[in-house]
């Protein structure tokens, strides 16, 4: 959970609303993302207004909390790698 506070934040009928944007709350997939601000005991992101449309295709791309895995070694041209070795590099 976050302990910065969302500034600026008013409470409407629609939702809290910050700087004209109608923001929604946090969903339990954003538990640990550094982007959390905290209004009135809620979790809202500080980067989207509406965290569930981010989760829907998979994956949130502004989630500090998820690490991605990187494709591994880099596929090596042998024919390169050798005129590298012949150089001294």
């Amino acid at each position: 959970m976050s302990g910065q506070i969302l500034e600026g934040a008013v409470k409407t009928e629609q939702g809290v609303e910050v700087r004209g944007v109608v923001m929604q709350p946090a969903i339990d997939k954003c538990e640990g993302c550094e982007r959390l601000r905290t209004f009135e005991e809620q979790n809202f992101c500080s980067s989207y207004p509406s965290p569930a449309r981010k989760w829907a295709d998979g994956r949130c791309n502004f989630a500090t909390h998820i690490k991605t895995e990187s494709g591994g070694k880099a596929k090596v041209n042998p024919l390169k790698a050798s005129k590298r070795a012949a150089k001294g590099r």
